[in-house]
């Protein structure tokens, strides 16, 4: 039998692995249009991005108090449950960035911890259904479609204020902007994506009675996975990189910023509420409504296809891989 610091350490290395591998799976979320319009070089936008998501993990922590506690009854959470959450988020984000799928980080952990927590509980009630409607499902399915139309109005809004502009003064002067834009959104993305292995963490120090019950964020924890997300995303995802930024649509430096921008603007107001949502299904679709702003066929749709499936299925998955190690934990200790 491990003792129960030696286990809150694992956690605690898990949670940071996790922010580790979200920050390089989840790169080309900051950085895929700029790359791909050739605005920034690779090793600049991956520098300006770790730099930048260092800083948004710093800011706020509400998003990790949704994870900490409004996803799960942390009563019944035990190291181990967190630590089959970890484990299987971890599988089905080196899974999916293998095959270059920009599927959702935050959804796989939240997936894990239910599945998780069911499968180790034995019941459903352990989940806070109502909770997990309102700040997960709702925002699954409202986040894209927000991202789509965010993108496709910024763009057109663009269109329509450049129309009589030359094409070599609009490049020139979004090649500057896109920087911008790009700052924008690598610290929105910081801002939510880091605090959910805040929450994991801290929700493991209580239960290890490290920290009192309804304790805040400690500052070593911000540092730490602060930390661990610009490192991973020092080290990038060219696979995603390549499916954002050149499979799903063309895009110039224009359409480059009105992505961004968009969704930028739809992140920010998702961590305002605290809800951890999916800054990839953001971009994504943001990406999708600038391309089909110019027209509807413009966007690779065979491409959008196979992404939409990826988030379908990635909660469920991550439900399921958890549980099982969850069971495998629960027969070993």
């Amino acid at each position: 039998m491990l003792s129960l610091p030696l286990i809150t350490v694992i956690v605690v290395a898990l949670a940071l692995a996790f922010d580790f591998i979200n920050g390089f799976h989840d790169t080309a979320n900051a950085i895929a249009t700029s790359v791909s319009t050739r605005v920034l070089s690779m090793k600049e936008a991956i520098i300006m991005a770790a730099t930048l998501n260092f800083a948004g993990a710093l800011m706020g922590e509400g998003v990790a108090k949704t994870i900490g506690k409004g996803i799960v009854n942390t009563d019944h959470v035990t190291q181990w449950v967190v630590i089959a959450a970890l484990l299987g988020a971890i599988i089905w984000n080196l899974v999916t960035w293998y095959y270059g799928i920009p599927s959702s980080s935050s959804h796989a952990l939240i997936g894990g911890l239910i599945g998780a927590a069911m499968a180790y509980t034995g019941t459903m009630s352990v989940v806070f259904w109502k909770s997990f409607f309102f700040k997960v499902v709702l925002w699954l399915f409202l986040s894209p479609v927000i991202g789509f139309i965010a993108g496709y109005i910024f763009m057109s809004i663009i269109n329509l204020i450049l129309r009589k502009s030359k094409p070599a003064n609009v490049t020139r002067f979004f090649s500057k902007a896109q920087i911008v834009s790009a700052v924008a959104m690598a610290f929105n993305h910081g801002m939510n994506d880091a605090q959910k292995s805040m929450g994991v963490i801290t929700m493991a120090l209580i239960s290890a009675q490290l920290l009192p019950k309804g304790s805040g964020v400690p500052l070593w924890v911000k540092l730490a996975c602060a930390l661990a997300m610009a490192l991973g995303t020092g080290c990038g995802g060219k696979r995603i990189i390549k499916t954002m930024g050149n499979n799903m649509a063309r895009i110039a430096p224009v359409q480059g910023f009105a992505a961004e921008t968009g969704a930028a603007a739809v992140i920010f107001t998702a961590s305002m509420l605290q809800s951890p949502v999916s800054t990839t299904h953001i971009i994504s679709t943001s990406i999708m409504g600038v391309g089909a702003a110019k027209r509807f066929s413009s966007v690779r749709w065979s491409v959008v296809k196979n992404i939409v499936w990826s988030w379908v299925i990635t909660i469920p998955t991550c439900a399921v891989i958890s549980g099982i190690i969850s069971l495998i934990i629960t027969k070993l200790v």
